[in-house]
């Protein structure tokens, strides 16, 4: 239980295997006195909120959740495992004052200690059997005993299978949830017994309990591309103190610690490589399949794979905070963002649910009231009608093909923050990008020095460098490089968001802009000006370097575009999706790359230029951001899909709605494919789940279909419509077509 901000707690809670168990879970806890704000992930098996001081405290939360029959422990750093401190039905599940009955045969939820289990050896596997057991016992005694007996038989395995399904019930009806799964069932399988339905209502309870096997069993499969996630990083790590090696777990590493890596290992943090060079495989983490050599000042991801020599590793990112931690979290707080079907179904259940028990009422009393029917007959029907109806499949429809999307993007290095982005990036029909970094390497290197009259190149690169000291853009980058150790002491370098840099160098101020800012400011001549215009003609990006009122001279540099960038391009331009480049170069820069990869540009744009060409853009249609600096940020937040290339900065991938790790400009059109593949499953999804009811609802109402038929349809199309939200897992959006 993690207090975050004051009164923000977080559980594990387990055994929520479909859609409506976290609803239930939801409106349970929301109606405790102080409890606001309440946030419950299917996927990421996860129960937030916040609890005002001084009303309900913690352990009442806890046990509203065991007594709707589901494990629950705290969450974060210190707790226990979910296993050992409440787990559905392990050692520690039993609050015998608040849960009677739990773990008791019925609608008996996932236990973490059956995961990797034979489905015959979990908690839900043995309630089949047990049912099953207790249904051919009946069978058998019907069959070999006088005749009228073998219906008590049938009685006692129904009463047996369904009475703890009928205490949930009775404990969610306490806590203002009459219309659940289990008062449905409940429901039904006692009416089928006062009219004498005894056998159907014993296969009824028997199918029940198989249909939640194969819910747990498939929302399993979904949940573990999340898991496996946490496992690419190691237990522990070899940490080098004063010149010995020692063993300690990975999650103890602090920033600055040094650790070695042995080849064949996997790097236990995020850092830099201090000593060796060698082979890095990011495949777990970026899905990036080729391995790249690395060597010392380049950064590492915890969880890739050290294939060739040994590596010293300084620390930059504490357990909590590397980029696995990150994909994590992004991935389970995705759940919270739900896409605008997801609300509407939710809201669509809430109303469905009781319409559907007053039509299963008039089905019942109409006919045996107005036309004289029997009532055996329509009561039947009624109790079969309250099977059909219940909208367990058409409310996981949506958040299982949601969770099967962003675990697949996330093995993929495609990150998406929940199924609203997913959504919005399924209508995306223009891609606005940054050149710098986005669309080009954003490694540029110096291609000319052109220094004023009266001024050496290794004066200028002397003044260019002390300003641009300390700066992380790819330009001062490429400029410091050049510079070497002639870069003059500076103090008070700032960056000028969209113009450039200035500093105090050598005790007067010193700027680094744009050929068009310093004309502004007189530092540059009409010569000077006439050749930036012909290196920018070239394609090269140029700055001019100038004192108050002196102009030193010009720096042209070149920045190539990524190797997929033509084929990205290439690739939304079939998929009917525009691509106009946004930057703060110049024109004929602009121009020379947009030429070539065969796309719209706009140039020497401001940060709020950008934000305002994206809201033009948006006035057309769909829009999607890319970009990977500080000066993106506003234009990723005004997007309808903000796009942040994983090399980016912290700042970027913090507010954009999506990240691709692998810093791959094809990944665009694949990251808008795998959206458009996961709303086309969706419609798949809620056309078989409302398909099926359709079809069941008016069989059922014809007596055509009964009791077992509608309880097998029902779990039938939840794991149907699980199973093809599954095939998301095996998705790849790199493929055209």
């Amino acid at each position: 239980m993690t207090d975050r901000q004051g009164d923000r707690l977080e559980w594990t809670v387990t055994g929520m295997d479909c859609a409506a168990c976290t609803v239930k879970v939801t409106r349970a806890v929301e109606r405790l006195p102080g409890v606001s704000d309440v946030k419950v992930a299917l996927m990421g098996e996860r129960l937030s909120l916040d609890l005002a001081p001084g009303t309900t405290p913690a352990a009442e939360v806890e046990g509203v959740v065991r007594r709707l029959g589901y494990g629950i422990a705290p969450r974060g750093p210190g707790a226990a495992a979910p296993g050992a401190a409440g787990g559905c039905c392990g050692a520690g599940a039993h609050d015998h004052g608040a849960d009677a009955g739990h773990g008791a045969p019925g609608h008996v939820h996932d236990d973490p200690a059956d995961r990797g289990k034979a489905w015959y050896r979990t908690a839900k596997g043995r309630l089949v059997i047990l049912t099953g057991v207790l249904l051919a016992a009946a069978w058998a005694f019907e069959l070999s005993a006088p005749e009228g007996t073998g219906h008590w038989a049938f009685v006692l395995a129904c009463a047996i299978g369904l009475a703890p399904v009928a205490r949930r019930a009775l404990a969610a009806l306490r806590m203002g949830q009459p219309f659940t799964i289990e008062s449905l069932m409940t429901l039904a399988a006692v009416g089928a017994l006062v009219i004498g339905a005894a056998e159907e209502a014993a296969l009824v309870v028997f199918l029940f309990a198989v249909g939640e096997v194969l819910e747990g069993v498939a929302a399993n499969q979904a949940r573990n591309g999340i898991r496996a996630l946490a496992n690419l990083v190691p237990r522990t790590a070899l940490l080098e103190e004063g010149g010995r090696t020692r063993e300690v777990p990975a999650e103890t590493l602090a920033i600055g610690q040094m650790v070695l890596v042995r080849p064949g290992d996997r790097i236990p943090a995020d850092g830099e490589i201090a000593e060796g060079v060698s082979g890095i495989d990011e495949s777990p983490v970026t899905g990036e399949s080729v391995p790249r050599s690395k060597g010392p000042g380049e950064a590492v991801f915890a969880g890739s794979i050290n294939t060739e020599a040994a590596l010293r590793v300084r620390v930059t990112r504490a357990a909590a905070d590397n980029t696995i931690a990150r994909i994590i979290r992004l991935v389970e707080e995705a759940e919270e963002a739900r896409a605008p079907t997801e609300r509407f179904i939710d809201r669509f259940s809430r109303l469905y649910m009781p319409a559907i028990v007053g039509v299963a009422a008039l089905v019942i009393l109409i006919p045996p009231l107005a036309f004289g029917a029997d009532w055996g007959t329509w009561i039947y029907r009624g109790l079969a009608l309250l099977l059909i109806g219940c909208p367990c499949a058409l409310v996981i429809s949506v958040p299982a093909s949601i969770a099967s999307a962003l675990s697949s993007g996330a093995r993929r290095g495609l990150l998406m923050k929940g199924g609203a982005v997913i959504e919005a990036a399924a209508k995306v029909t223009q891609v606005a990008f940054d050149k710098t970094g986005t669309l080009t390497h954003g490694a540029p290197a110096v291609t000319d020095l052109v220094p004023a009259p009266g001024v050496t190149e290794t004066g200028l690169l002397a003044v260019a460098g002390g300003v641009e000291a300390g700066s992380s853009h790819p330009l001062a980058q490429a400029i410091l490089r050049r510079a070497g150790g002639a870069a003059l002491p500076a103090q008070g370098a700032r960056a000028i968001p969209g113009k450039g840099a200035e500093a105090m160098v050598d005790g007067a101020m010193a700027w680094v802009s744009s050929p068009r800012h310093a004309a502004g400011a007189g530092g540059i001549g009409d010569a000077a000006m006439a050749r930036a215009a012909e290196l920018e003609a070239e394609g090269k990006t140029v700055v001019a370097v100038y004192r108050e009122g002196r102009p030193l001279g010009l720096i042209a540099l070149r920045d190539e575009p990524r190797a997929d960038a033509a084929g990205a391009v290439r690739q939304l331009k079939a998929m009917g999706v525009g691509a106009t480049i946004l930057t703060g170069d110049n024109p004929r820069t602009a121009a020379a790359i947009a030429g070539g990869l065969g796309m719209g540009w706009r140039a020497e744009m401001m940060p709020g230029d950008k934000l305002a060409a994206i809201r033009d853009m948006g006035a057309q249609g769909g829009v999607m951001m890319i970009g990977d600096g500080i000066n993106d940020a506003p234009a990723l937040k005004q997007a309808g899909v903000g796009v942040a290339m994983g090399s980016g900065t912290d700042v970027a991938l913090e507010t954009a709605d999506a990240a691709i790790l692998r810093d791959r400009v094809g990944d665009v059109p694949a990251l808008i494919r795998l959206a458009r593949a996961t709303m086309g499953n969706i419609r798949q999804n809620i056309a078989l789940a409302l398909g099926l009811k359709a079809v069941f609802l008016v069989t059922s109402i014809l007596g055509i279909t009964g009791l077992w038929i509608a309880i097998l349809a029902d779990t039938g199309a939840t794991v149907l419509v699980t199973l093809n939200a599954l095939r998301l897992l095996a998705f790849d959006p790199a493929k055209e077509g």
